[in-house]
């Protein structure tokens, strides 16, 4: 068994209460934190010279199909001096509001990242300069990861350019 990383204790030390349980899944340790704390967290997780996590890798989301569980911000930090990962997950509540805190001021890659959580999980970023629909149209009002979502039985097509491509790409390369 993978011991967590030593960075754990460290959070708890500095941050007390804000700082969950914490897990080892596949050799990567996965540290749970208050919402309300997420950012300060994040931000000495990048700041503090013991841990310099100053890569983030990723921000997605997860939605178990237990409806009774919440929903999780994941964020997967790296740090390249160390060579040391971290992941760090923040619960929502379901009932209540899907909002934390963006990171874009702490890692200005979290940018489009954010957005894409953001379409598909219909999760909030607080501060975040640009928080708008990045992979689905803007009148769409759906978040096709989520759960609850059902796809729309309605769909209209409409030709494109591509469309007549093909076809004269068919035509082309028919065989007699």
């Amino acid at each position: 068994m993978t011991a967590a990383s030593p960075s754990v204790a460290t959070l708890r030390a500095q941050f007390g209460e804000a700082i969950g349980r914490h897990l080892v899944a596949c050799g990567d340790t996965i540290v749970y934190v208050a919402r309300e704390r997420s950012h300060d967290v994040l931000a000495w997780l990048r700041d503090d010279p013991g841990q310099r996590f100053n890569y983030l890798t990723d921000v997605t989301a997860v939605e178990y199909r237990d409806p009774e569980r919440p929903l999780e911000v994941v964020w997967q930090l790296r740090s390249l001096p160390r060579r040391a990962d971290l992941r760090v997950k923040v619960e929502l509540d379901q009932r209540g509001p899907l909002e934390v805190r963006s990171v874009y001021d702490l890692w200005h890659g979290a940018d489009w990242l954010e957005r894409e959580v953001y379409d598909m999980f219909g999760i909030a970023f607080a501060g975040h300069p640009d928080l708008r629909r990045i992979l689905m149209w803007d009148e769409y009002k759906d978040f096709p990861m989520r759960k609850d979502y059902a796809p729309p039985d309605d769909y209209e097509w409409e030709p494109t350019p591509h469309d007549e491509t093909l076809e004269r790409a068919k035509k082309h390369f028919s065989q007699p």
